[in-house]
């Protein structure tokens, strides 16, 4: 998430869409009776037993509200080149994922010969190497505006397309006795096209897979799909129609073209997490035209997934409100301070074998974690990092950083909690034995982690240093790279600045250190790199590192009067592109921008979303890419500017 907040401690109060539940014994909820259980998790079992569960949540959510309005008292992955599965000599670059052998889906994809291109309203396959024969071979197209693609996977054999639908659906007929009026629904899908393209020229749909709901994320291993998504439950109208209502809808291509709805015996819920939604959970063997797709309903909602080669984990948050305490003689008045929240995270496992995902495991433990990185799975154990509290506390609820570790069943099998009260987590990233966390509020330090034994995990070291990383990104085993934002502080207040990459020494684990640092730009510069791993290319073997960033600098009479909370002015949007080594650090190499002059003239003193904006980078052999939704450029690693531009729009 981008932050736009004048500064970074700045008090923002946020309710999200969890469930805000309450101690036990403080309030009187209705009464729901769990259905049998089935893996491990209850069943909803029935169309009145779904009325129940959503009528107690309803009756939490008011009773939340309520709450909060009252007066208070006053207070190794990598994006390295591959050799072509099809035999090529050539190496090229692959979307920076998270964990080996699990690919994540991008909205640009190569296999070192052509490059798959994912727009909001078309996909588009270019022949991009050699870059003297760079032209477009075909394009799939969405004109009704019924579809939108997301991001895409490929391999020697397929293309994979995954977006988001509005699709007015008819469910599959309910017995005479359950029939109400026809039951029709503006459908939120999420879909995957899977294509043939052998025939680079005219890719074949072969199979096309829908889940109701809103698309979550997604992951491939080898040759088996997997999708989530949350689907929202329309509350008012269940608890209000007397007609039982299909549960949520499906399709596999591969069954028949009719629409398939989830029975409600078989949709399972999360008890301690019950939420007007539906968690999907969707896998498919693509090798097997003849298996059907896997499809598990729960009731609840999934906010960040994590996947290993053989499991998926999916995180969810809860809220409790804590009850106030009162000391003797104070009396109640009017106050702006909510009430302190308890907030836990519960992590479901899904065991993921060719297609199939079954429930394995659940456990919960202390915090809120940040994204995917804040998860690990490592030598048969699952370790997170998550923040409690909150920083504008200064109570006893103000905010600690905690890191965890399970085992297979989920159960609690060591921690370390309390690291840098008052701070929260910006970044983690696990690497084998050990982590790296970066917590900020002034300054930024960065833990080096020890979890070589995992019931007791012990910070080796510290480093503090302006700013912070929102990402990190492993060089070697004693090198480790922070994307992020430098940092300056007036009085206890920190202001963003420029974005920064530094390179971190870790060989001395007690003693880390900033090796070489560069800063990008003044306050307001901003990069997906930040919020979306995908966006870097990296390359040890090449000494090459390349990200899309968007550059604002202070004029000349700001700088005459320097202020911290200055934003800059919009200079540049582009590709930066360095050379990084142990001896140099980081050498600014290149700067390429799509933008024309006249495009640069209409931009004034701000930017915003442009077909010209580059999104991705990628190599293929010693030729750079350089990608946006209307231009796609080239030209050599070996430091000639000559390239070839091939425009992709029609």
């Amino acid at each position: 998430m981008k932050r736009k907040a004048a500064g970074l401690l700045a008090t923002v109060i946020v309710l999200c869409a969890m469930p805000l539940l309450f101690p036990a014994g403080t309030l009187h909820e209705p009464t729901v009776t769990a259905a049998a259980e089935k893996d491990g998790l209850p069943l909803v079992g029935s169309y009145g037993q779904l009325k129940k569960l959503l009528k107690a949540t309803e009756y939490n959510y008011a009773i939340a509200e309520s709450a909060l309005s009252m007066p208070t008292a006053a207070p190794m992955s990598k994006a390295v080149a591959d050799n072509a599965a099809a035999g090529a000599s050539r190496d090229f670059s692959t979307t920076n994922t998270q964990v080996q052998g699990v690919d994540e889906a991008d909205i640009v994809k190569t296999d070192g010969t052509y490059l798959y291109q994912s727009t909001n309203r078309e996909v588009r396959i270019v022949k991009a190497y050699p870059a003297t024969e760079m032209h477009v071979v075909s394009r799939i197209g969405y004109e009704n505006g019924l579809f939108t693609p997301l991001e895409m996977f490929v391999d020697d054999r397929r293309l994979i397309v995954i977006g988001q639908a509005n699709e007015s659906v008819e469910m599959a007929p309910l017995p005479a006795s359950k029939r109400g009026i026809p039951y029709y629904q503006n459908n939120q899908l999420v879909k995957a096209f899977v294509y043939d393209i052998a025939d680079k020229a005219h890719p074949r749909l072969i199979r096309q897979l829908d889940v109701e709901g809103q698309y979550l994320s997604s992951r491939k291993i080898g040759g088996s799909l997997y999708l989530t998504a949350n689907r929202y439950i329309d509350t008012y109208r269940i608890l209000q129609e007397n007609n039982e209502l299909p549960g949520p809808a499906y399709r596999d291509s591969a069954s028949g073209d009719k629409f398939l709805t989830v029975p409600y015996d078989d949709i399972r819920y999360f008890p301690e997490n019950v939420q007007p939604s539906y968690l999907m959970v969707a896998g498919v063997n693509l090798d097997d035209p003849k298996q059907k797709m896997s499809l598990s309903a729960y009731l609840g909602a999934g906010e960040n997934i994590y996947a290993s080669p053989t499991s998926l984990y999916v995180a969810v948050t809860e809220q409790k409100v804590l009850p106030t305490k009162m000391k003797q003689g104070e009396s109640i008045a009017p106050s702006f301070t909510p009430p302190p929240m308890q907030t836990d995270t519960t992590i479901y496992r899904f065991g993921m074998n060719k297609g199939e995902v079954t429930y394995a495991a659940k456990g919960s433990v202390p915090g809120r974690i940040l994204n995917q990185f804040s998860m690990d799975e490592y030598d048969g154990y699952f370790r997170l990092a998550t923040t409690s509290g909150n920083i504008w506390r200064t109570d006893e609820n103000t905010s600690q950083n905690n890191v965890y570790v399970l085992d297979s069943k989920l159960d609690l099998h060591g921690k370390l909690e309390g690291v840098a009260p008052t701070e929260r987590i910006y970044s983690v990233r696990f690497m084998g034995k050990r982590a790296y966390m970066v917590t900020f509020r002034n300054v930024d330090p960065l833990f080096v982690l020890d979890l070589s034994k995992p019931a007791a995990p012990r910070i080796l070291g510290a480093l503090k240093i302006p700013g912070y990383s929102d990402y990190l990104h492993p060089y070697d085993e004693n090198h480790i790279i922070g994307f992020g934002k430098e940092a300056e502080s007036d009085k206890d207040r920190a202001y963003y600045q420029g974005m920064k990459i530094a390179l971190f020494d870790v060989s001395d684990v007690s003693k880390p250190k900033e090796k070489f640092k560069t800063v990008i730009g003044d306050r307001g510069t901003d990069s997906e790199l930040l919020y979306n791993h995908k966006a870097l290319l990296f390359s040890k073997e090449k000494e090459l590192l390349a990200f899309p960033v968007t550059v604002f600098e202070l004029t000349e009479e700001q700088k005459q009067s320097p202020d911290i909370r200055d934003y800059g002015h919009f200079t540049f949007q582009g590709a930066y592109v360095y050379h990084l080594d142990l001896a140099k650090g980081f050498t600014l190499t290149d700067k390429i921008t799509h933008l024309s002059q006249e495009d640069l003239n209409k931009a004034g003193e701000g930017w915003y979303e442009n077909s010209k904006n580059i999104k991705r980078i990628l190599t293929i052999d010693r030729t750079l890419y350089t990608v946006s939704d209307d231009i796609l450029k080239t030209q050599q690693l070996d430091g000639s500017k000559a390239g070839r531009t091939l425009t992709l729009t029609k």
